[in-house]
């Protein structure tokens, strides 16, 4: 029997640095944007995260994008 994978749930995660610790270590933040649509295109995805982070006071660091999947034995 083959499985496949089914997208069950789209979060988009930006990671921001807030500043450091007081060993000079940098400290994040994350910022999480909910029920993105599913087959939206990543491009568009990234495209959106970066206006997104014009809009942080603080500085990005990365862009996540992490999809939840259900397997299912066909």
């Amino acid at each position: 029997m083959a499985v496949i994978r089914n997208i069950t749930d789209s979060t988009l995660r930006l990671k921001l640095q807030t500043g450091t610790d007081h060993q000079g270590n940098p400290v994040f933040v994350n910022r999480s944007y909910r029920n993105i649509k599913m087959d939206a295109e990543d491009q568009k995805v990234y495209e959106v995260a970066e206006l997104l982070a014009g809009l942080q006071t603080f500085t990005l660091n990365a862009i996540e994008r992490i999809d939840a999947n259900q397997l299912i034995e066909q």
